[in-house]
């Protein structure tokens, strides 16, 4: 009877474990679980653990998977799917630029009087970017933007006008300004990459608006381009 009550006992403790991750797996997935697996397949990429094909293929798996357990199939290959995470799920970018880091000149101006002027599409972002809108609209996008330094300072005033400011997702974005009798607003954003750029807004909103966050779906593409060429120059030294 004793024996049959100890050999009952595993099975009954075990059961509910199997349930809890079985739930689990079927739990809806956040951006943040999807920023996760994307870091895990990034550092296996570098390490060459994942051809460049093999992790185009998961990323895009990533970005259409629905839930926790779709998302843990892209990975369970992989060493640091059985490793526990010890570090946070963020890397919290500096709230200001390091002295010295960006120039008092700007690299660009947008400036729209009575009008409207719009920065989109595949362009160099250099370190310090001016909008001014004056009685008009700007829009500046990031999403699709070549960052060529880490740190990029935009400085944005708006006078009964609106300036909107749209940047990738996994970038950091920081904002210092404020409004008078107008709104300024900045969705603070951190991302899992410790090395990514990081999006400083300043500037004021007089009877005006100025807006900045993030673009939903939208990925800087260079930092991947940073791992690959580090790939690339790592395969080169063994040839």
């Amino acid at each position: 009877m004793d024996l049959q009550k100890q050999q009952s006992e595993p099975r009954r403790q075990t059961a509910p474990r199997t349930a809890a991750t079985a739930r689990g797996a079927e739990l809806r997935a956040s951006d943040a679980d999807r920023d996760r697996i994307a870091d895990i397949l990034r550092d296996a990429l570098a390490e060459g653990r994942l051809t460049a094909d093999e992790h185009a293929e998961r990323v895009e798996g990533v970005l259409s998977a629905k839930t926790v357990g779709e998302l843990e199939v892209f990975i369970q290959d992989l060493p640091a799917a059985h490793e526990g995470r010890t570090g946070p799920a963020y890397a919290s970018a500096p709230h200001r630029p390091a002295d010295g880091e960006i120039p008092p000149q700007a690299d660009d101006n947008v400036v729209a009087v009575f009008s409207s002027a719009v920065r989109k599409g595949r362009w160099r972002a250099g370190r310090r970017l001016h909008a001014y809108s004056v009685f008009g609209s700007v829009e500046i996008d990031l999403s699709e933007a070549m960052f060529e330094y880490q740190q990029v300072v935009i400085k944005a005033v708006s006078v009964f006008g609106d300036i909107q400011i749209r940047v990738p997702e996994n970038v950091s974005l920081r904002g210092t300004g404020g409004g008078v009798l107008g709104n300024f607003e900045v969705a603070a954003l951190d991302s899992p990459d410790s090395q990514a750029p990081v999006v400083y807004v300043d500037g004021w909103a007089v009877l005006g608006n100025v807006e900045a966050r993030p673009k939903r779906g939208k990925l800087v593409a260079d930092i991947l381009d940073r791992v690959q060429r580090k790939v690339d120059r790592q395969l080169r030294k063994h040839l």
